[in-house]
């Protein structure tokens, strides 16, 4: 079985996250994933494996002789973005592909160069694409095959390491993946999740993020006697919402701006609630962000009376750069792996968040390697064989690292 098995395996079970269900996991149908890795690890002979509160846990004992070696860990996620359609997933496999433009049969959309650049760098590559009515599920499913195809090279080759941890996790795009993560049983000092863009990537720097929940009272009588009587909530939220900066949304920023994102909006003349998503990389600005919707709130209950505007802020993960900077080993390790296999190693801030993100301030220090996956989250989610076959290359040499 190779890499690009593995992935198509995978991506026939469908395992989108639910942000709405309470559940833990979010959707029972990740479940299926997790029970088909059990599998999968048992045929490896892992030890250790089980499934606790959705996540998949197992590990590879270290070579005799090695048992001294400090416990790396590789970390990916089994749910997909619940964003778009992640049901019956039919993916399109173009052998050698052209650098051109791919008809995507199901819908009739072009993935084009054009629009995606970086196809161009593709050429000559089996290219893996949707059929443009799902996404692709290479986020994070390629991250899964990866580990998985590294550990059976290690095993098959018999490359000398220390103890090997592995994790599969549910909810990861929901913000959830590691509310419950094992972390003690883990085992690891070090890890990495797999679950990043170019298979030359890593990424030790994230965003801060914030979510932000805002509801909106108002009164409702008949629209014939509602003069001086009636106040439409939805009229209060379209106030906020224009009381924030205009130009500090995910359109209009890049680098390390950060941004305020309106994500979901539901609402009548009694009652309307906004749900955004906060970001920035630096500390003190998530903080500001924070403070103005405060601010905003509080001049809509000045203006209407207290009650008016309910703000509910909550933390979702840091900057994991902190918590990285004294275990830097992690990222050189990580930088020689790529560079070992005729890579340059690639460094760059995350504009969004992993597991490691958290685990990171669990105990963990867990940066970010690339899984070779391009437009993640929709329809024109693509990847090849190649950079697959990369980053399974990637996390042997990682291992080598740590067993030297």
């Amino acid at each position: 079985m190779s890499v690009l098995d593995r992935f198509l395996n995978y991506i026939k079970i469908d395992s989108p996250s639910d942000s709405k269900s309470g559940l833990i996991p979010s959707t029972q149908i990740q479940l299926d994933v997790a029970n088909f890795l059990v599998r999968e690890m048992e045929e490896l002979n892992l030890c250790g494996i089980r499934i606790k509160n959705g996540t998949v846990y197992a590990y590879l004992p270290a070579t005799k002789g090695y048992e001294d070696k400090t416990c790396v860990g590789f970390v990916a996620h089994m749910d997909t973005a619940p964003e778009f359609n992640g049901f019956g997933i039919k993916p399109q496999i173009i052998e050698n592909y052209d650098g051109g433009d791919v008809l995507l049969k199901g819908s009739g959309h072009i993935l084009s160069p054009k629009e995606f650049p970086a196809l161009s760098k593709l050429k000559g590559c089996k290219l893996i694409t949707t059929d443009g009515t799902t996404l692709l599920g290479a986020d994070d499913k390629a991250g899964i095959a990866e580990i998985l195809e590294a550990i059976k090279i290690i095993i098959d080759k018999k490359i000398p390491h220390g103890k090997i941890a592995i994790a599969f996790t549910p909810d990861e795009e929901i913000g959830h993946g590691v509310d419950l993560f094992d972390v003690e049983g883990f085992g690891a000092k070090l890890a990495y999740t797999v679950d990043g863009g170019e298979w030359d990537y890593i990424a030790y720097e994230n965003f801060n993020a914030v979510s932000a929940q805002v509801e909106f009272n108002g009164y409702s009588i008949h629209p014939g006697s509602a003069k001086g009587k009636m106040i439409n909530s939805q009229y209060m939220a379209f106030e906020f919402n224009s009381l924030l900066p205009i130009f500090e949304k995910p359109e209009h920023t890049e680098g390390f701006e950060g941004f305020y994102h309106l994500i979901n909006t539901t609402g009548s003349t009694e009652k309307t609630t906004l749900e955004y998503i906060i970001r920035d990389h630096d500390e003190k600005k998530i903080e500001d962000k924070q403070n103005m919707m405060k601010t905003i709130a509080k001049f809509i209950n000045n203006k209407y009376g207290e009650g008016s505007c309910i703000l509910n802020l909550h933390e979702q993960y840091r900057n994991m750069k902190e918590a990285i900077l004294p275990h830097y080993e992690v990222v050189t390790y990580a930088e020689n792996a790529i560079r070992a296999i005729g890579g340059v190693p690639k460094s760059e801030a995350v504009r969004g968040g992993t597991d490691g993100a958290r685990l990171c301030y669990m105990g963990l220090p867990c940066p970010n390697l690339g899984t070779g996956g391009m437009n993640a989250h929709g329809r024109y989610e693509c990847i090849t064989e190649e950079d697959m076959e990369k980053c399974v290359m990637t996390v042997v040499e990682i291992v080598k690292q740590f067993a030297n």
